[in-house]
């Protein structure tokens, strides 16, 4: 074990969001998702690693069919910011032109990597494309994005949890907390 394994709970200096929180907004947001697309059938995109617990959870509770795909990206490798250069590490396993598409983060903080991901996928001719996230980091934006369906606002902090993570820790946590820096400072 190495300084940099810390317990969960002592890496965490403060949780922002809790379990039961996150269920029920997600559940309100899958709400409204199946009301706008009750006469459609969106392609659900997933954006990967940190995604996997929102989408889960989000299409389990949409009422209506739907097709789900993922995509992974990198922009942040193991750090605490964005690098700036975005890379697709894993593309859709389909073709959207004529689709409507509905994009699903994490978090949205500076948007570079949303606006990348907006940009290529505009080329590929779908009927639509909106963005889901759980978390809105907007003080950290850099980019103007309209994001649809918003889980909640978000401090401009460094927060792991429920998908989000630190160097690939903290992803299994089922609250959203803050992340001490002294956890990512050592590294």
């Amino acid at each position: 074990m190495t300084d940099r394994d810390v317990s969960l709970s002592h890496a965490i200096r403060e949780v922002l969001f809790d379990q039961a929180t996150i269920a029920t907004r997600v559940a309100e947001i899958a709400s409204a998702i199946a009301y706008d697309y009750r006469k459609r059938r969106p392609l659900v995109v997933g954006i990967l690693n940190g995604c996997f617990p929102l989408i889960a959870d989000l299409v389990r509770s949409i009422d209506i069919p739907l097709e789900v795909d993922f995509m992974a990206v990198s922009s942040y490798g193991s750090g605490t910011s964005s690098s700036g250069v975005v890379r697709i590490l894993k593309d859709l396993n389909q073709a959207i032109d004529g689709r409507d598409v509905l994009l699903v983060e994490d978090i949205v903080d500076t948007g570079l990597t949303l606006r990348y991901l907006l940009d290529n996928l505009n080329t590929r001719r779908p009927a639509s494309i909106e963005v889901c996230t759980l978390l809105d980091k907007q003080e950290a934006r850099t980019e103007r994005l309209e994001v649809r369906y918003v889980g909640f606002r978000c401090p401009n902090e460094f927060v792991v949890g429920y998908g989000l993570d630190y160097a690939g820790l903290y992803r299994n946590l089922p609250y959203i907390g803050v992340l001490r820096p002294e956890v990512y400072q050592k590294s």
